[in-house]
């Protein structure tokens, strides 16, 4: 069966500075969508940039391992794509990056969901690229597109150029998740709750926030609802943000009547939230699978 969910974006290796040393993990927060996705039981299929190399292979194989598939236009013969990560003391991350990222023009046709967001929908050349993508899927009418633009201050550029892009972006979507630290830098003057409503204005039907330890928010089919984090001794929060996306995304596809259903939305929050609280109960971007979210549920 060809996969029916198609990421594109960045997939690197994050490098973390640890007292023993560094640490290699795979990371790039659409690829970790995409791991979190065939863990929770979807066919995806990863459009991204790797490099011909040791970095490159263990990337390949971790997202092979997870269940999903690496579209052979991702491979290059550039460097694979590096993003050293320094842990505060309250267990979230810095980075410098090392990024390359061009893509090829895919179709969309027979997909169910594109999801994109992080560096890809910012740097250039392959920026564009995502932009023709997204808006081939929302223009197919049966394509759901998703979002999170995971900010990167000192790779999206200027902030009214990467505003108009991620609002251009937001357009062509049917959800957008994105966390308290991403509004704050789109949108310095606006509270969290005209956040929500700034991005909805420009499309999309679903659209959450995420708040760390304070849990989320989410403006949906009966206007916004608010769910908490789980509770959990935290290791770091690598690929929280993506783990939450990713669960989203699943809820979607598993009944997508979460668009219309105010208690099917709230539980598709609370989903989201225990399995990013897993994720971050344990060290780097490593997302439960469906049976660990459904019997943290249970």
């Amino acid at each position: 069966m060809d996969p029916d969910v198609l990421v594109i974006g960045e997939a690197l290796i994050d490098i973390v500075d640890t007292d023993d040393g560094d640490r290699e993990l795979v990371g790039g927060s659409p690829a970790n969508v995409a791991v979190g996705l065939a863990r929770q039981g979807h066919d995806v299929r990863l459009l991204t940039r790797i490099g011909r190399d040791p970095r490159g292979e263990s990337i390949a194989a971790q997202v092979s391992a997870s269940g999903a598939t690496i579209d052979e236009q991702s491979w290059t013969d550039a460097p694979t794509s590096t993003a050293r990560a320094r842990l505060r003391a309250d267990g979230s991350a810095e980075y410098d990056f090392a990024i390359d990222w061009a893509v090829p023009t895919v179709p969309v046709a027979g997909l169910r969901v594109v999801h994109t967001g992080s560096i890809a929908l910012f740097l250039e050349p392959g920026a564009s690229t995502v932009a023709t993508v997204l808006r081939a899927a929302a223009d197919s009418g049966s394509a759901l597109v998703t979002l999170d633009p995971n900010i990167r201050p000192a790779l999206v550029g200027a902030h009214e150029t990467a505003l108009a892009r991620f609002a251009q972006a937001a357009a062509s979507a049917d959800l957008v998740k994105l966390s308290d630290e991403d509004a704050q830098w789109l949108y310095p003057d606006l509270g969290e709750e005209q956040v929500l409503h700034q991005i909805a204005s420009y499309g999309p039907r679903l659209v959450v926030l995420t708040r760390g330890r304070s849990g989320a928010m989410g403006l949906g089919p009966a206007g916004v609802a608010e769910v908490a984090a789980l509770p959990v001794t935290v290791a770091d929060t690598i690929g929280a943000g993506d783990a939450y996306m990713a669960s989203l995304i699943s809820s979607a596809l598993d009944d997508p009547a979460i668009f219309e259903d105010p208690d099917l939305f709230v539980a598709a929050l609370h989903r989201a939230a225990v399995t990013a609280g897993i994720t971050v109960s344990r060290a780097g971007a490593n997302p439960p699978t469906r049976a660990e979210v459904d019997a943290r549920i249970a």
